[in-house]
């Protein structure tokens, strides 16, 4: 049985990242059909709402307060682009290979922890397109942050070794810095 309450519900990591940034590395089109795995109350959805007009954020998280406060919200801005709903990153609701983006922010670490970041992986690769983008926003592993505890972090080097085993290969040669405790990872599926 799957809980409806994620690990880190409510807590934001938006504040810490160099919006800017993240938004020129994803390659955000008008019509791009853009998954956010985990979006809690929707700063990054609505950050990237106004990019792709005439496609579809699909906003996915268990936390069944902060998707409520992201529908309140996007009636308010009337985004009809974004389409928020419960659900668990290990059974995603969508086709194969519909998704142009996902975007996973200061998620992993805790899919790592609970043990579901294979099977969510493995969902996440069944909906991405073949030429489709998956973005790891996550904290670095340093003393003294917001983040997750030392042990739980995940440095690049370990985040990289999982996502190809669980299939998936570098977009990127490095990492991207998105300020002084976060860190942008991007990867493709196996072909």
């Amino acid at each position: 049985m799957v809980s409806n309450v994620t690990i880190a519900a409510g807590k934001k990591s938006f504040p810490l990242i160099d919006l800017e940034i993240l938004l020129t590395s994803l390659p955000i089109e008008k019509d791009s059909v853009i998954l956010d795995v985990a979006c809690g109350s929707g700063a990054y959805v609505l950050a990237m709402a106004p990019l792709c007009p005439n496609g579809k954020i699909f906003a996915f998280d268990l936390w069944e307060a902060g998707v409520e406060e992201l529908i309140n919200k996007v009636m308010t801005k009337v985004f009809t682009c974004v389409v928020p709903r419960i659900a668990d990153p290990c059974s995603l609701p969508l086709g194969n290979g519909t998704i142009d983006i996902c975007l996973m922010a200061t998620l992993f670490h805790d899919l790592v922890q609970k043990g579901s970041d294979r099977d969510s992986l493995r969902e996440i690769g069944r909906v991405l397109k073949p030429d489709g983008l998956l973005a790891v926003v996550e904290f670095k592993k340093i003393v003294a942050h917001p983040g997750p505890p030392l042990e739980i972090s995940i440095s690049p080097a370990r985040l990289d070794k999982i996502l190809r085993f669980s299939g998936f290969t570098s977009a990127s040669t490095q990492k991207i810095d998105l300020g002084v405790y976060t860190y942008l990872a991007l990867y493709h599926p196996a072909a």
